[in-house]
């Protein structure tokens, strides 16, 4: 049975399921595969980019663009 075939099997199955907690599982394995799949593509910086950030985040530390490490958390946590 080929790739294409399968995906179609597979949304059928899908469509039929009825429970909230299969279907939340089911985002999470596909959430995690998508960031391996994120993961394998990481390149790492040149020193170029690298130095460029460090200058940039200089320049926002001498001129206040910063937020506090609890401030920060607090926004990721609203993230979920």
């Amino acid at each position: 049975m080929d790739l294409q075939t399968r995906k179609l099997e597979l949304i059928q199955e899908f469509l039929k399921i009825q429970s909230e907690d299969v279907v939340s599982q089911l985002e999470k394995i596909i959430r995690k595969e998508n960031k391996i799949s994120e993961d394998d593509n990481f390149k790492p910086m040149s020193i170029e980019e690298f130095n460029s950030r460090i200058d940039k985040s200089m320049d926002d530390s001498k001129n206040g663009r910063l937020i506090e490490a609890s401030e920060f958390k607090a926004k990721i946590d609203k993230w979920n």
